[in-house]
């Protein structure tokens, strides 16, 4: 008899679809936003490596912090994926729209629990 795999956890549930971009996209690069409560600096504090980004996502999320990352691409039709925003945050609001000249071609959005 084998063996079920067991579920993915919800936070590996949520990083499978950036696992799943950095297989399909091995040179798209994750550029990292930090935010809180005195906002939202206007470029990336660091850019990682496609196989490096789910890994560093999810030891922030096991710590408590909010996520949201879009794929981002140049704003016409034929534009393919161009990076991923990765936005981290504890407190404060959530990252700013795109700047313009820019669309997301997929995104999503993690609410760390309320622990308190």
């Amino acid at each position: 008899m084998t063996k079920r795999k067991p579920d993915p956890t919800p936070i590996e549930a949520f990083l499978a679809p950036l696992a799943r971009i950095a297989r399909k996209r091995p040179e798209i690069e994750g550029l990292v936003f930090w935010g809180g409560p005195a906002g939202w600096g206007p470029a990336p504090s660091e850019a990682l490596e496609a196989e490096e980004i789910a890994f560093y996502a999810e030891g922030l999320l096991e710590d408590g912090f909010h996520m949201d990352w879009t794929l981002v691409a140049e704003d016409h039709p034929d534009a393919e994926p161009d990076h991923l925003r990765l936005c981290f945050w504890q407190d404060g609001n959530p990252p700013p729209a795109l700047l313009p000249g820019w669309r997301s071609v997929e995104q999503a959005r993690w609410n760390a629990p309320d622990n308190t």
